[in-house]
C-alpha cells in the first residue's frame, strides 16, 4: 500500500475513533452529537495537530454534505407541503427575512465587512433540522402540532439555503469579475436549477415510480438505486455548473414523491450519519483556536441573538397568526440554534474567497454554543414554559391562550401485523372486518395494496426507527406472519421489553422453545393446525380411530 493511501486510512481511523469517543461523551452529558463531532475535529486538528486535511478527506467530507442534502430533499414531499403549506410560506418567509436582516445589522455593528455580514446573517437565520428532529423524537413529540410547524419552517429554510447555494455556484471561484459577468453567471445558475428541477419532478411523475416499485421488493436493490439516482443528478447538476449540494437536494425531492420515500430515508440515514460525521470533524479540524481569543465577544453577541432574538421573532409571527401561546413558544424554542447548513455555506464562502478563516471560525463557534444550549432548552422546554408563564413574561406578547387542536393520528390500542404474505393478509383482513385498528407492515409496497381500511407502512421492523414509528408500546397486540427466524425472535424480544402481547409465526418446530422463552403469547402454527384439523375430519368420517 502506498504512503498516501496509508495516511488516508490512518486519518480516517483517527477521525472515526475520536468522533465515536466524543459521541459517547455527548450521550453521557446529553450533548448533541453535532457539537461532539466539531469538538473532536478541534482536538485532532488545531489542538493536537494529528490530522491535516488533504484532497481525499475533503472529497469524503463533500460526500457527507451531498448525502445530507439528499436526505433533506427526501423529506420535502408534496403531501407534507400541503399539510402546513401556508404556515411554512408565511412563517418561513417572514422569519428568514427578519432574522437575516437582524443578523446582518448585528454583524455590521461589530465592524464586519458587508460580505462577512451577509454570511453571518445567513448563519444565524437557519435552524438545524437534524438536531431538532432528533430531540423531538427523544421527547416523543414528533406528532405534536408545534413539532410539525417547526419541521415545516425548517423545510422552508432549506429551500432558501438551496437558493443561497445556487448564488454561490453562480459566483464561481470568487475571483474578481465584472458586474455584467456576475449577472450572467447568476442567470445561468438559476436557469440551470430551474431546468434541473423540472427534470427531476418529471422523472418523479413519469420515470421513477415503476422502476423503484420493482426495486423495492429487494431492500439492497432499492438502496443502491437511490444512491445511483442521487449521483446521476449530481453529475447532471455539474453539467449545468451547479454545486454537488444542489444536485443531491433536487435528487432527494424526486424520491420524496415516491411511496417508499420514508423507508428509503431510514435505510440511508446510517450512511448519511457516517459521512456527515466526517464533514463535521473536518470542519473542526479547519478551525483556528488561536482566533477564538479574538472572536469570542462577537461569538457571544451572535449566540445571544440566535438564542433570544430569533425565537422571539418566531414567537411573535406565530402569535400574530393566531396560534396558541404554548404552540408558539414551543416552536420558537425549537428554532433557537444554528443549522448544519450554516457550516456548509461558510465553507463554500471560504472556498470562493468571499470570507476568511476568521469568519468560518466565528460561525463554527456560534454553532457549537447555540446547538448545545438550545438542545437543553428543547429537552426541558415544558419546564421553561411553565416557569416563564408563572412570572408573567409571556403575557407581553398577547398570544391566544386557548389550546390549538392537535393531530389525532397517533396510534394507540392498535394491532400491528408484520409480513404481508398470504397468512398476514388474511389476518389483516379478518381483523379489519371485526372493526380493529390495524397497521400492516411490509418491505414490499406491492404486498400492501388492497388491504381495505387497514393502515399500511413500508418498512423493516428490524430498524429501531420503524419500531418507534409504529407505536409498539401503545399497541395491544403484535402479530408476525414472517418466515424469517431472526426477525421474529427480535420482534418477540422487543414486544417483551415493551410489555406488549405478541403472536409469532412458528413456521418451524425448532423455534417453539426460543419463542416461549421470550414470553410469546401466541404461536401461529398453520402447518400443525392443518394436520390437527385433517385428523379431526378423518376421525369424524371414521377413517381414523378416535
Amino acid at each position: 500500500m502506498e504512503a498516501p493511501d496509508l495516511q488516508l486510512l490512518l486519518h480516517l481511523g483517527l477521525i472515526i475513533i475520536t468522533a465515536a469517543a466524543f459521541a459517547l461523551l455527548g450521550k453521557l452529558i446529553r450533548m448533541p452529537s453535532i457539537v461532539g463531532y466539531i469538538l473532536a475535529g478541534m482536538v485532532l486538528g488545531p489542538w493536537l495537530n494529528l490530522v491535516q486535511l488533504d484532497q481525499s478527506l475533503a472529497l469524503i467530507s463533500e460526500l457527507g454534505i451531498a448525502l445530507l442534502l439528499f436526505l433533506v430533499g427526501i423529506e420535502l414531499s408534496l403531501q407534507k407541503i400541503k399539510d402546513l403549506g401556508r404556515v411554512a410560506f408565511v412563517l418561513g418567509g417572514l422569519q428568514v427575512l427578519l432574522t437575516a436582516a437582524g443578523g446582518f445589522a448585528v454583524a455590521l455593528l461589530m465592524d464586519f465587512s458587508i460580505a462577512e455580514a451577509i454570511f453571518l446573517g445567513a448563519t444565524v437565520t437557519f435552524s438545524s433540522t437534524v438536531v431538532v428532529i432528533k430531540l423531538l423524537d427523544q421527547k416523543g413529540a414528533t406528532n405534536r402540532l408545534y413539532a410539525r410547524i417547526a419541521i415545516a419552517l425548517f423545510l422552508a429554510q432549506d429551500i432558501v439555503v438551496i437558493v443561497g447555494l445556487t448564488i454561490l455556484s453562480g459566483l464561481g471561484s470568487g475571483e474578481p469579475i465584472a458586474l455584467t459577468q456576475m449577472a450572467k453567471n447568476l442567470s445561468f445558475a438559476f436557469a440551470g436549477m430551474a431546468i434541473l428541477l423540472t427534470v427531476v419532478l418529471a422523472a418523479a411523475r413519469y420515470l421513477l415510480p415503476k422502476p423503484f416499485a420493482w426495486a423495492s421488493r429487494s431492500p439492497d436493490t432499492v438502496f443502491i438505486w437511490a444512491l445511483c439516482w442521487c449521483f446521476l443528478i449530481v453529475l447532471l447538476a455539474h453539467q449545468f455548473h451547479l454545486s454537488v449540494e444542489i444536485g443531491a437536494f433536487l435528487a432527494g425531492i424526486a424520491v420524496a414523491q415516491l411511496p417508499i420515500h420514508e423507508d428509503l430515508h431510514r435505510r440511508l440515514h446510517p450512511l448519511m450519519t457516517f459521512f456527515i460525521a466526517i464533514f463535521l470533524v473536518t470542519l473542526g479540524i479547519k478551525m483556528e483556536l488561536s482566533e477564538f481569543a479574538v472572536i469570542w465577544p462577537a461569538a457571544l453577541g451572535l449566540s445571544l441573538f440566535v438564542l433570544i432574538v430569533k425565537p422571539l421573532i418566531i414567537f411573535n409571527i406565530l402569535a400574530r397568526m393566531r396560534f396558541s401561546e404554548y404552540t408558539a413558544f414551543q416552536t420558537a424554542i425549537a428554532g433557537g440554534q444554528v443549522s448544519e447548513f450554516a457550516f456548509i455555506l461558510l465553507a463554500l464562502g471560504a472556498t470562493t474567497g468571499l470570507i476568511g478563516s476568521t469568519t468560518v471560525a466565528l460561525g463554527g463557534l456560534v454553532g457549537i454554543v447555540t446547538i448545545a444550549v438550545s438542545s437543553y432548552l428543547i429537552i426541558y422546554s415544558e419546564s421553561v414554559y411553565r416557569g416563564l408563564k408563572k412570572i408573567g413574561c409571556l403575557n407581553l406578547f398577547r398570544a391566544k391562550q386557548e389550546s390549538d387542536p392537535e393531530a389525532s393520528s397517533e396510534l394507540k390500542d392498535h394491532i400491528i401485523v408484520v409480513g404481508m404474505n398470504a397468512l398476514g393478509r388474511e389476518i389483516v383482513q379478518q381483523l379489519a372486518l371485526r372493526g380493529e385498528q390495524v397497521l400492516a407492515i411490509d418491505t414490499d409496497p406491492k404486498k400492501l395494496e388492497g388491504l381495505g381500511s387497514a393502515e399500511t407502512l413500508i418498512g423493516n421492523v428490524e430498524y429501531q426507527s420503524v419500531v418507534e414509528e409504529i407505536g409498539l408500546r401503545q399497541a395491544k397486540l403484535v402479530v408476525s406472519a414472517l418466515q424469517i427466524e431472526d426477525t421474529n425472535h427480535l420482534l418477540a424480544y422487543r414486544c417483551r421489553s415493551a410489555g406488549v402481547r405478541c403472536a409469532i409465526h412458528a413456521f418451524d418446530l425448532s423455534m417453539v422453545d426460543d419463542l416461549l422463552e421470550l414470553d410469546t403469547a401466541y404461536l401461529l402454527m398453520p402447518a400443525v393446525d392443518g394436520v390437527v384439523l385433517q385428523r379431526e375430519i378423518l376421525q369424524a368420517k371414521g377413517a381414523l380411530p378416535k
